[in-house]
C-alpha cells in the first residue's frame, strides 16, 4: 500500500472524517456526504419536468418571466438537508454547497442542460454579513455548478446594497417588501444579453430570487432562471 494512503488511513483513525448529514465516519473514497446519505437525499427531479408540470417554475408565474426554475432537494426540518444546509452556513463548510451544486450540475448536464446558461449568479450577501460570516454560502453552490454545468459563474455582478432583517419569520408580502430595493447590477456589461442563472441556498417564498432576477432584466438581461440546493414546501 502506497505510503500516502498509510498516513491517511492513519490520521483517519485519530481524528476520523465523518459524513457532514448523518456524522457517521466516511469511507475511503467518500468525499464529506456518504454514499448511503447521497442515496437517500430527498431529489426532487423538477429538471425532468416540462414547465407546466413543474410546481416550483408556477411559483412566479404571473411575477416575473423566468425561464427554469429549479432545486436540487427538498428542506425537511430536521432532515438530512437542514443539517447539510446548517453545515454550509453556519459552521464554515464550504464544500457542503460546493459538492452539491457540482452533483447538481453534472445532472443538469446530463439532462441536456449544459448550454442553456451564460452566467451562474449567486444572490449576494451585504458586506457587513459577508465581513462577519467570511463567506457567501450562495456562492459555494455557484461554484459547484459552475463546474458540474461547464458555465462561468461571477460573484461580483449582484450587489446588495442595503443590509435586510432575517427573513424567517416574514410572510410572502413582508420578504417582497424586505428585498424590493436591496440589489443593483454591479457590472451590467457582464450580464446584457446573457442568459443568467441565479443561485441560492434554499428557496421558500421566492421573494429574493424575485427582487434579484427584476434588476437583472432591467439591466438587460436576456433571461434569468433559478436554482437552489433546497426548496420548502408551502
Amino acid at each position: 500500500m502506497p505510503l500516502p494512503t498509510i498516513l491517511s488511513d492513519f490520521v483517519g483513525l485519530i481524528f476520523p472524517r465523518v459524513c457532514l448529514a448523518c456524522q457517521d465516519p466516511l469511507a475511503r473514497g467518500e468525499d464529506h456526504i456518504c454514499t448511503g446519505c447521497r442515496a437517500q437525499l430527498p431529489y426532487t427531479d423538477y429538471h425532468h419536468l416540462l414547465p407546466d408540470q413543474n410546481p416550483l417554475a408556477r411559483r412566479f408565474w404571473g411575477k416575473l418571466p423566468v425561464q427554469h426554475a429549479f432545486s436540487y432537494l427538498r428542506f425537511q426540518k430536521h432532515g438530512r438537508v437542514q443539517h447539510l444546509l446548517h453545515q454550509l452556513k453556519y459552521q464554515g463548510q464550504q464544500d457542503v454547497g460546493r459538492i452539491l451544486g457540482r452533483w447538481y450540475g453534472e445532472e443538469l448536464a446530463e439532462a441536456g442542460l449544459q448550454a442553456t446558461f451564460d452566467l451562474i449568479v449567486p444572490v449576494p450577501l451585504h458586506a457587513r454579513k459577508l465581513a462577519q460570516r467570511g463567506y457567501n454560502q450562495a456562492d459555494s453552490f455557484a461554484k459547484g455548478l459552475a463546474t458540474g454545468l461547464g458555465c462561468p459563474w461571477q460573484a461580483e455582478a449582484l450587489r446588495r446594497v442595503a443590509n435586510t432583517k432575517s427573513q424567517t419569520r416574514k410572510n410572502r408580502l413582508q420578504r417582497w417588501e424586505n428585498v424590493e430595493t436591496v440589489f443593483e447590477v454591479a457590472e451590467p456589461d457582464l450580464v446584457r444579453g446573457q442568459h443568467v442563472l441565479v443561485v441560492d441556498d434554499v428557496l421558500t417564498t421566492g421573494a429574493t430570487l424575485e427582487a434579484c432576477c427584476a434588476v437583472l432584466l432591467a439591466a438587460g438581461a436576456r433571461e434569468v432562471s433559478i436554482a437552489t440546493i433546497a426548496t420548502a414546501d408551502r
